[in-house]
């Protein structure tokens, strides 16, 4: 069943916004009487009833409600933004599928971007968010200088870094039910000063792998290791 999105209605909102709603009536021929399923984006799924099927202004009643607790851990990415938007979406789009809890996008000094269309991405990762049917959106930051990451709270923080002396890889060193924040750079990296101050600011540095990785793919490789040090053990059949 399609999914669709309505943060506010916690807020008593009970219509679709123009969009969502041109698209189940229009698009969808959905009429008065027709089930439907929302998310607010903030841990709740909506059973509903459509009241008044207008392509403008589309109304429902609920009928049911389920919450879905987070998870024990929380992922966050702060990443240098790509020079190619259509790189960065991509990223943004495909965590968002995965499982990610915030993406901050850094000022570092070798940024190539250093302004993004942060009504843009959020609406990728609302769209990404309904196609994975999920209930928590993720968190989204815009552009904040490199410095500013560096006093964020998390259980482990990691630095991605390119040079031979990597230690170990992120999933060696990533405790399960934690928070995670990781460092992803550019793609001329991050310069020895940045990567000296958020040492000392407590980062780990950590491998992503022995390939060289773009920025969206590093994060990524980020993400989903971070998913698969916290994926719970399948259960074995035995015959």
């Amino acid at each position: 069943m399609n999914l669709f999105y309505q943060p506010e209605i916690r807020n008593g909102i009970l219509n679709l916004d123009a969009e969502e709603s041109r698209h189940a009536v229009r698009v969808l021929r959905m009429k008065e009487g027709g089930a439907i399923e929302l998310t607010d984006g903030n841990g709740y799924f909506y059973s509903a009833t459509i009241t008044f099927a207008n392509p403008k202004k589309c109304e429902f009643e609920i009928v049911g409600k389920r919450n879905v607790p987070k998870r024990d851990f929380e992922i966050h990415i702060a990443m240098a933004p790509t020079k190619n938007m259509d790189r960065m979406e991509w990223f943004v789009e495909k965590a968002t599928e995965i499982g990610i809890d915030e993406i901050t996008f850094l000022l570092t000094k070798n940024s190539e971007r250093k302004a993004i269309n942060l009504d843009r991405i959020k609406k990728i990762a609302t769209s990404a968010l309904k196609q994975s049917q999920q209930a928590w959106l993720p968190i989204i930051n815009t552009i904040i200088p490199f410095k500013d990451i560096l006093t964020a709270s998390s259980n482990q923080k990691f630095i991605a870094y390119v040079d031979a002396s990597n230690p170990k890889h992120l999933q060696a060193l990533a405790e399960k039910a934690k928070s995670y924040l990781v460092l992803i750079g550019p793609e001329g990296d991050f310069s020895k000063e940045e990567l000296s101050m958020a040492l000392q600011y407590g980062f780990e540095k950590v491998s992503l792998g022995t390939n060289r990785l773009r920025t969206e793919t590093a994060s990524i490789v980020a993400v989903h290791t971070l998913r698969l040090v916290n994926q719970p053990p399948m259960n074995t059949i035995l015959i």
